[in-house]
C-alpha cells in the first residue's frame, strides 16, 4: 500500500525536493504550508507539481496540523517548516513561534498517532554550532549557537529528545550546512546557488561570505529525510550531514567549469559555524547517506537551470 507522507514547509526548497523523492518512490505526498508561492515546486517537479496535494495551514496551529494528519490518513511525516536566519533575525518572536512551537505541535500530534506514524523526520541545522566549536565539529556537540535561528534549532532537538523520553516518539533529525541546488533562493547560505543561476543567465554574482564550509546537495538531503521518515526500528538521534568540504573559491571554480567565463566574486567573514563537521552517525544508525560530489552537484544544478530557462 502506498505511503502518505506529510511534508511541512513543502513550498520551500528542501520541501519541494522531498516531495519529488516521495513521488519518485510511488507514494503520495501532502504538503502543509502557509504560503502560496508554488515556484519552487514548479522548478523541481515540473509537470508533476499537480501530484502534490497542498494543505494551506499554519504550523503554529496544533488543530490544523492534526486535521492534516487525520483527513489525509498520513503515515509518514517530514517536518521542515521553519523561518531561516534572516527572517528569525528580523522578527524573533515569530521565528520562535514557527520554529519551536511549530515543532512542538508536530511532535505532540504524532505522539497520539504512533500506531499510524512511527517516527518524525525533521530538519535541524549546522547553526546549532558556533565559530569557537572545534572543527570537525563532533556530532555530540552543538550547544551554544551563534544565532537565534540556531537557538531555535537546538530547541527543536531538545523537543525531540524529551518527546522520545516522555511520550516514546522516535525521531531522526538532520543538521544540513550549506544546502545548494535548484530552488535554494533565500537564506544566509543561498549565495552559491544564486551564483549558479546568475552564471547561466550570463550575469555577475557576488557571494557574501568566504572560507571553508560543508556543501550539501539538496536532493541528497531530501533523500536522507525520507530515509529517516521510513525508519520503523525506533532509531532516535540527530546527525550532521556528510556533504563536500570546500572553500568558496572551489565553488566558484566548479561553476566556471560548467559556465566558462562566469563572473563570480566573494568576500566577507566565514560562516559562523565550524568549517568541517563529523558526520558518521546516520550511516551507522540509519543507512548509507546519499553523497554527491561538489562538481557533480554543481553540474546538475547548472543543467537544471539551463533546462528551466530554455523552456521558460
Amino acid at each position: 500500500m502506498a505511503e502518505r507522507v506529510l511534508v511541512t514547509g513543502a513550498l520551500g526548497c528542501l520541501g519541494a525536493w522531498v516531495a519529488k523523492c516521495v513521488l519518485d518512490d510511488g507514494d503520495e505526498v501532502v504538503g502543509f504550508d502557509l504560503g502560496e508561492n508554488r515556484a519552487r515546486l514548479e522548478l523541481v517537479l515540473g509537470d508533476d507539481k499537480s501530484s502534490v496535494a497542498l494543505v494551506k495551514g499554519d504550523i503554529t496551529d496544533l488543530a490544523a496540523v492534526e486535521r492534516a494528519l487525520d483527513e489525509h490518513e498520513i503515515t509518514r511525516v517530514v517536518h521542515l517548516a521553519a523561518l531561516q536566519v534572516p527572517f528569525v533575525r528580523a522578527n524573533p518572536p515569530l521565528g520562535m513561534r514557527v520554529n519551536v512551537a511549530g515543532t512542538v505541535n508536530v511532535f505532540d500530534a504524532v505522539s497520539r498517532r504512533l500506531e499510524r506514524i512511527p517516527t518524525v523526520a525533521y530538519a535541524s541545522s549546522a547553526a546549532v554550532y558556533n565559530p569557537s566549536d572545534p572543527s570537525p565539529a563532533p556530532e555530540s556537540g552543538g550547544t551554544r549557537p551563534a544565532t537565534l535561528y540556531g537557538v531555535s534549532k537546538l530547541a527543536d532537538e531538545g523537543v525531540a529528545r524529551v518527546y522520545r523520553a516522555e511520550s516514546s516518539v522516535p525521531s531522526i533529525g538532520l543538521r544540513p550546512y550549506v544546502v545548494y541546488g535548484p530552488g535554494r533562493d533565500q537564506g544566509m547560505t543561498s549565495g552559491p546557488t544564486m551564483a549558479m543561476l546568475a552564471a547561466v543567465r550570463g550575469e555577475p554574482f557576488h557571494i557574501g561570505f568566504s572560507g571553508n564550509a560543508v556543501y550539501d546537495f539538496v536532493p541528497d538531503i531530501a533523500r536522507a529525510c525520507l530515509m529517516a521518515a521510513h525508519s520503523t526500528d525506533g532509531t532516535t538521534g540527530v546527525y550532521n550531514t556528510p556533504g563536500a568540504l570546500a572553500d568558496v573559491a572551489d565553488v566558484a571554480a566548479a561553476i566556471q567549469s560548467e559556465v566558462p567565463g562566469a563572473e563570480i566574486t566573494w568576500d566577507g567573514d566565514r560562516l559562523p559555524f565550524p568549517p568541517a563537521m563529523e558526520a558518521v552517525g546516520f550511516d551507522r544508525e540509519v543507512g548509507p547517506f546519499p553523497r554527491t560530489s561538489l562538481a557533480d552537484g554543481v553540474a546538475a544544478t547548472v543543467a537544471h537551470f539551463r533546462r528551466t530557462l530554455a523552456t521558460g
